[in-house]
């Protein structure tokens, strides 16, 4: 089944696309259950995690929050919807991101001039305060650069992440859905099994950086991982601090072996004096 994920700038009628496409594929669109299970993971409140994404937050919850960890579940959460049965569109979330080298998954940003996505808001919320509706959209904008810059080291508005861009100044909706719905049947995107090994190999390797998160030992250790038919590679972290990570991999649902790549050592610069 096909795997659809889909980001938007607001007022851009992403929202309306994504649905579009749930009704014609009859699938679900995943947004809001990510929110709950994000929140029970962490610990907190519902409402913390929507105001850390949509630019709401206080100073205080900015600083405490933990932002990697956020961003760690969230890799889990969303990779893991990926790989149902049932195919999924995920909206946001960074999921055009974090699945973007799957081969079968086709990656879509719904976007719209600002001038076209104010005058959409304000009829939306049924305002006629233009400066506050303005500050909201650019609220929101600038969160999710943020988010996507620290997370992805990335521009989340350069077209080169994406499958397609629409903008709904000029396509309708329905037209963006049966843009989507061509591509997802073109062969290109077909289902493969080394497509939904990459997949696996993915959500694999979130789960464990996941868990090495949650370790408070791990927490303060920097190292690369990565997996690939069950097997994990930890890389760039010292022969000491690879047994706090090993104890903590071997025991992530789907591992089957952990391997250890030592750090390069340095080449010693010459002395030009």
């Amino acid at each position: 089944m096909p795997v659809v994920a889909i980001t938007r700038e607001m007022g851009s009628l992403g929202n309306e696309v994504a649905q579009g496409l749930g009704d014609a594929l009859a699938l679900p669109v995943v947004y809001h259950e990510v929110i709950d299970h994000l929140a029970d993971r962490m610990r907190v409140r519902r409402s913390h995690v929507i105001r850390l994404l949509d630019g709401h937050a206080g100073l205080l919850e900015r600083l405490t929050a933990d932002k990697v960890g956020l961003f760690l579940n969230t890799a889990d959460e969303v990779i893991a919807l990926a790989q149902k049965d049932n195919g999924a569109i995920i909206r946001g979330w960074g999921a055009t991101h974090l699945l973007r080298d799957v081969p079968h998954v086709v990656c879509v940003r719904v976007c719209a001039p600002f001038n076209v996505r104010h005058s959409r808001m304000m009829q939306r919320v049924g305002s006629d305060d233009a400066e506050k509706i303005a500050e909201e959209i650019h609220r929101n904008d600038e969160a999710h650069t943020a988010i996507m810059r620290r997370n992805c080291d990335l521009s989340w508005k350069d077209p080169e992440h994406y499958d397609v861009v629409l903008n709904t100044e000029r396509v309708a909706v329905d037209q963006c859905v049966d843009e989507i719905l061509r591509l997802i049947r073109s062969p290109k995107f077909a289902e493969t099994a080394a497509s939904h090994q990459r997949l696996d190999d993915l959500a694999l390797t979130a789960r464990v950086r996941a868990a090495l998160r949650q370790s408070p030992e791990a927490r303060p250790i920097k190292a690369e991982i990565s997996a690939d038919h069950g097997i994990v590679t930890i890389a760039g972290c010292t022969d000491k601090e690879v047994l706090v990570l090993l104890e903590i991999a071997v025991e992530v649902p789907g591992v089957r072996d952990v391997v250890y790549r030592s750090r390069v050592p340095e080449t010693p610069k010459k002395n030009l004096h």
